[in-house]
């Protein structure tokens, strides 16, 4: 069995919620509220500034050239593709890409980015990897789970460009490239080595759930 898989094991029961939740199946049947995905672009924006950091951090710590360049293809793309929907949802909304950058990120944002920073800036490359991986991988599986279930999602006027992006093949490479190095990274390592990965999967796995949820429920700080 690959690595993968056994992760992929691991979170079935949290990824089972996450596909359930009202807010993911809100953006399939269209019916989410405006005000939701409004709150959700806007600290999905700045989520993204730290989580291309962790790309950063892969240049870093990769092995070869080649691993060195997938990174950076990563980095790049998230800059300038994934955040870039992001930017062209604000204005239509009437959001400036000043006010977008200077959201204030909510208490489960915060420790979802810290978490996988701290890991990323003193871990090793398999466990940047294992930390970042559930927030690509579940994405792609979350759009394409929607285009199946609500045939009509990807139409949508205002949801259909999310379910495209992270539905397309181009997203769906990027996501299996990390999958399949950290496939490679894990061959040899000690049942306890890979235990700390495993840790680090669930965890993050979690933390998407939460940060579905907190965009749902409108969390904000108490004071």
């Amino acid at each position: 069995m690959k690595f993968s898989e056994r992760l992929y094991q691991i979170v079935t029961d949290v990824w089972d919620k996450t596909h359930q939740h009202p807010f993911v199946n809100g953006l399939g049947k269209g019916d989410l509220p405006v005000e939701s995905f409004i709150r959700y672009m806007k600290q999905d924006y700045v989520f993204l500034i730290d989580y291309s950091k962790l790309f950063a951090l892969g240049v870093v710590k990769a092995r070869d050239l080649d691993t060195m360049t997938a990174f950076a293809k990563l980095l790049h793309e998230t800059l300038h593709s994934e955040m870039e929907l992001h930017r062209g949802y604000a204005a239509r909304f009437g959001i400036t890409r000043q006010q977008l950058e200077e959201t204030k990120a909510t208490p489960t944002n915060i420790a979802y980015t810290r978490y996988m920073l701290n890991v990323a800036q003193n871990g090793t490359l398999e466990e940047l990897i294992s930390t970042l991986l559930p927030c690509m991988w579940s994405y792609w599986e979350i759009s394409k789970m929607l285009a199946d279930k609500y045939p009509t999602a990807s139409e949508h006027p205002l949801y259909g460009d999310w379910i495209k992006m992270y539905s397309s093949d181009e997203f769906g490479s990027l996501a299996i490239w990390l999958i399949e190095l950290l496939d490679q990274l894990a061959e040899g390592k000690s049942e306890r080595e890979l235990a700390i990965l495993e840790d680090h999967f669930l965890t993050t796995s979690r933390f998407e759930y939460m940060f579905w949820d907190m965009v749902y429920r409108g969390e904000d700080w108490p004071v």
